[in-house]
């Protein structure tokens, strides 16, 4: 475990964290501190209040976006897989048609009649 000293609002926090976990939880407090400064004249409590609203409605609108963009993205894996179903599909037509070439330019020439057709 480890010991991380926070400062929100001007007052400091001693938290006990997972190892490692320090120079997150110093971010996220500089993120709540930002926002508990742009909320001036209030109580403590309440500038606390609303940065976790601000806060929660920030995640809230970060999940819309992510939610709206899902379906977009299976729409355009489905469409990376069609296309490389394809592209594996026109190779190997590309190296049918290649061993047919081959197959012909080393057949012996075709016998043709001697005048008795």
């Amino acid at each position: 475990m480890a010991d991380v000293r926070l400062n929100i609002a001007g007052r400091t926090y001693d938290l006990t964290c997972a190892d490692g976990e320090e120079p997150q939880l110093q971010k996220l407090a500089g993120l709540i501190d930002e926002k508990v400064r742009a909320i001036p004249g209030s109580t403590e409590v309440r500038q606390l209040l609303f940065a976790a609203l601000m806060l929660a409605d920030e995640a809230q609108e970060a999940k819309a976006k992510v939610d709206r963009s899902e379906p977009q993205s299976d729409s355009l894996r489905a469409a990376v897989a069609l296309a490389e179903s394809r592209e594996t599909q026109a190779r190997d037509e590309l190296a049918a048609a290649r061993r047919e070439i081959e197959a012909l330019k080393a057949a012996p020439p075709p016998a043709y009649g001697h005048g008795n057709d």
